[in-house]
């Protein structure tokens, strides 16, 4: 990431694409509804989260650490939005 508006930006965009899936699967798979649901909250508290973390940040270190996290993430929401559908 280039600078923290552009990581705020990537989470932002993350995090709609994951409600915008969840709410496709819950659409064309009705019993899927609890389990995307579940998955929107987790969406939720983890942008609090992470939000809460670039605002504590201090260096680039720091920032480093919050990408590494995010990027992790991402893999895993991926694998999970998988075996939903």
């Amino acid at each position: 990431m280039a600078n923290v508006r552009d990581l705020k930006r990537s989470i932002n965009g993350m995090i709609y694409d994951v409600v915008d899936e969840c709410y496709s699967i819950q659409l064309y798979n009705a019993s899927k509804t609890e389990e995307s649901d579940a998955f929107i909250d987790d969406a939720a508290d983890f942008q609090e989260e992470i939000m809460s973390e670039i605002k504590k940040a201090k260096g680039k270190k720091d920032f480093k650490a919050i990408v590494e996290k995010v990027e992790k993430t991402q893999e895993e929401w991926v694998k999970r939005l998988n075996k939903m559908q």
